[in-house]
């Protein structure tokens, strides 16, 4: 009978225990995982780990702890994992389940990187947490009015922005390469100093070997996760710009939006915008890509 109430008291002050979860402890236990979802899909991890904060309860909510949920996404059509319900807006609506908290992780990543809605939130930096937070709200998210201002709110209290900063590891200052290589650096027609990638070179390796972020070297080139670049290829080392003194340019073969916005050092949605087209249009050779905003046409009466 002790035997049975020992373990019957360990068990009660574990659940406890395991559900009392603060703030802080939450950050601890998740930030890598953010961090990790950031470098992949682009989400800052402070808006990450806010949403997780506020969703979950700091990892204590009942649909967190039975169902590893902890991002408050319901099933909505498709959904073929495990479900669970829960009341919210409405009784026993459908919520996702998941073997595991990293799923759950990595199902919001693809839930905000794959719908239409959340689109937007994309085309801001991945430092600019405050405009996610309202984006999340205006795509409709969340249901509370004052959804955006309690992210911002846990963001600046918990100095969840640090994280945004991060390296891929998890570390808020990128380690250093014993032996430093710097690469030539060149000057683009207009003023926009970039570097020419060698076989084999990431955009994480050329980071490290400029003394910069990641995430800011991938904005710098119109690009949210890390990729392997070919020889040869140009990685402009600051933002690119919104026009370009040239009025046109004639597409080649071979040639995409991208690939000119990386050739004239033009921001890839200002190319998009300024021509009408639609993110991944292909073009035709010989097909004419303005650089600069299209004059009208002056006509005179006859």
């Amino acid at each position: 009978m002790k035997l049975l109430f020992s373990i019957l008291t360990f068990l009660l002050s574990f659940s406890l225990a395991a559900q009392d979860l603060s703030s802080e402890d939450y950050i601890n236990k998740f930030h890598k995982m953010a961090i990790a979802e950031m470098y992949e899909y682009g989400i800052p991890a402070s808006i990450t780990l806010a949403q997780g904060i506020l969703e979950s309860g700091n990892g204590n909510s009942l649909l967190s702890v039975k169902s590893r949920n902890h991002f408050g996404i319901k099933c909505h059509k498709g959904w073929t994992g495990k479900k669970v319900y829960h009341d919210d807006d409405e009784e026993q609506e459908c919520f996702r389940k998941y073997k595991k908290v990293a799923d759950s992780y990595r199902d919001h990543s693809e839930f905000l990187k794959n719908r239409e809605r959340y689109s937007e939130l994309f085309t801001y930096k991945i430092t600019d947490y405050k405009s996610w937070a309202k984006g999340l709200k205006k795509a409709g998210y969340a249901t509370h009015p004052e959804y955006a201002t309690k992210l911002i709110s846990l963001i600046e209290r918990l100095n969840l922005a640090q994280y945004d900063s991060a390296s891929k590891s998890g570390k808020r200052k990128i380690k250093k390469p014993k032996r430093k290589i710097r690469k030539e650096i060149f000057k683009s027609q207009n003023g926009l100093k970039f570097v020419l990638a060698n076989s084999g070179d990431t955009y994480d390796k050329l980071a490290a070997e400029q003394s910069l972020w990641m995430w800011q070297l991938l904005e710098f080139n119109d690009l949210s996760k890390d990729k392997s670049l070919n020889k040869g290829e140009r990685v402009y080392l600051e933002f690119k710009k919104n026009r370009s003194k040239s009025e046109f340019h004639l597409v080649e073969e071979g040639e995409t939006l991208y690939s000119i916005s990386q050739h004239h050092g033009l921001r890839l949605a200002k190319l998009e915008y300024k021509n009408r087209f639609k993110t991944g249009q292909e073009l035709i050779v010989g097909q004419k890509v303005f650089l600069r905003k299209r004059k009208p046409k002056n006509y005179s009466a006859e």
